[in-house]
């Protein structure tokens, strides 16, 4: 692959003197027609050190309109970023829909180090290429513009590079010794090198490789093809929202008497509704419980082992009482809870998960879910939020997302609180007659009701595809609330439990 690059590539200086005042031009109008567009430009510089990756950021930085570029590098992983899973980093750098980052030692970084130093097998290298491929595949369903160069020099190129600026009085301090040793690993650096390109650069997320050796020819080379690249996106926005009218009329939600009028078999359909807890059971199990969760979470936070709580289940089911039971057996230092509504603007400009992501606790602590991501797949899906192939390939993004936390050594535990139309209705009367409570019912609830079952059915995917080994839902019967509370908190305690059984988590 690199052996076909053209070396040592160079533009004269009258041709780089001429080219630059329009191509800024270009730039600039550019970036401005970007900032109102609905997408995110995400791009990634790696390659051989000493290629210039650092000073084509800076050039972009010199040629465009800084306040409206993002500029993001990562070395070895913080305290902080080593207590979450790997890409936690990354996800809560992306920039909104209208801006572009430029991402220096970005997600190939730690991958390739690892590979060219043996600190992985060549099976393990190509899970991470793996991981790599399905997360920017994640951004590129949504809409993110990505852009990858490797910077590429010969190793002789490298070596005349790297003397060249020991040599100079005022860069030599970006020399290091770590620089010579990549150097005489120059040949295992372009085998991992040409392996991460072959399995990494697809259709949505294509490599492009520039010869580093002048450094005009790759400045003008890498600016060219981000403007290339933005103003054909740009355009073939402009084609789509012309010819979207017909497509917005299909994501209108279905109409309520269009809803089957059969009710659906499904899995909740099969739930028994009938359990129920008396009082004093409810009483000395609520004791027992909270006592044994506070000693378990004790023990998780000491082993630094991380839980995730998700709660989701239909309007008035519950979800806050419960809640509430598990934080009163607490340490208040210990856990978040986080409430999910409409996004914010801010939010509503990210990748869907970005606001999930952001969120997720540090070593030892808890964050409870109150909705979560899988809104995508229910409110979104119904109400027509979400296009119909978004909500579709949500069901792999979420899988994959509950993966990389459950294999940072995470609890996460997902439950459903499922009650009767009967007893939803019956809650929904007496919360218009308790002050209090009254606030909580919405104009919303009243309508979602005419569309249970549409909402059940979604439920029934939800739990169909998104129920795995590693990630089980959890359906709680909970027309009974004492009932819902006390297998909530005997569900908690038995996977923190199993989890902890298994021993610290591995740092």
């Amino acid at each position: 692959m690199f052996r076909t690059a053209e070396l040592h590539r160079t533009l004269p200086k009258e041709d780089y003197h001429q080219q630059v005042p329009r191509l800024r031009e270009e730039l600039l109008l550019m970036q401005m027609e970007l900032r109102t567009a609905r997408f995110p430009v995400i791009v990634v510089f790696a390659g051989v050190d000493g290629a210039g990756k650092s000073e084509t950021v800076n050039k972009l930085h010199e040629w465009m309109d800084s306040r409206w570029l993002m500029a993001r590098a990562f070395s070895e992983p913080s305290d902080e970023e080593r207590d979450r899973p790997e890409y936690w980093r990354f996800w809560r750098e992306l920039p909104p829909r209208g801006r572009m980052a430029l991402f220096l030692s970005s997600w190939y970084s730690m991958p390739i180090l690892d590979q060219v130093y043996g600190h992985t097998t060549l099976a393990e290298f190509d899970e991470r290429l793996e991981r790599v491929k399905t997360f920017e595949q994640t951004l590129a369903d949504d809409g993110a513009l990505i852009l990858k160069f490797w910077m590429h020099l010969s190793k002789d190129a490298q070596k005349e590079r790297l003397r060249k600026l020991e040599k100079n009085p005022l860069l030599h301090w970006r020399i290091s010794k770590r620089d010579w040793r990549h150097w005489e690993l120059y040949d295992e650096f372009i085998a991992a090198a040409e392996r991460t390109l072959m399995k990494t650069s697809t259709g949505l997320a294509p490599w492009k490789i520039i010869e580093g050796y002048d450094e005009r020819y790759r400045s003008i080379a890498v600016a060219t093809a981000i403007r290339d690249a933005i103003r054909f996106r740009l355009e073939e926005a402009k084609a789509a929202a012309s010819a979207s009218n017909g497509d917005a009329a299909s994501r209108l939600p279905k109409p309520a008497a269009e809803a089957d009028s059969l009710p659906p078999v499904t899995i909740l359909s099969r739930l028994d509704m009938g359990k129920t807890l008396s009082k004093d059971d409810y009483d000395a199990g609520l004791k027992r419980h909270q006592a044994k969760l506070n000693q378990l979470q004790r023990t998780a936070r000491e082993r630094k082992v991380s839980t995730i709580l998700v709660f989701e289940g239909w309007d008035a089911a519950g979800k806050g009482g419960s809640i509430r039971r598990i934080t009163a057996a607490l340490d208040a230092r210990d856990y978040q809870v986080i409430q999910i509504a409409a996004p914010t603007d801010e939010e509503a400009a990210h990748n869907y998960l970005w606001r999930f992501w952001r969120h997720l606790p540090r070593a030892g602590r808890v964050t409870i879910y109150d909705r979560s991501w899988y809104g995508r797949v229910l409110v979104e899906r119904i109400e027509g939020f979400a296009r119909t192939r978004e909500w579709q390939r949500a069901y792999a993004e979420i899988n994959d997302f509950e993966a990389q936390l459950v294999e940072r050594g995470i609890v996460l535990v997902k439950f459903w609180l499922h009650i009767t139309p009967d007893e939803q209705l019956q809650r929904f009367k007496e919360r218009e007659q308790i002050p209090y409570k009254a606030w909580k019912l919405t104009d919303e609830d009243w309508r979602n009701r005419d569309r249970w079952g549409e909402y059940e059915l979604a439920v029934n995917d939800l739990v169909e595809r998104t129920s795995t080994r590693q990630a089980p839902w959890t359906l709680i019967e909970a027309n009974d609330k004492r009932y819902a509370r006390i297998e909530v908190l005997r569900t908690l305690c038995e996977r923190l439990e199993t989890a902890l059984a298994g021993g610290s988590k591995s740092e």
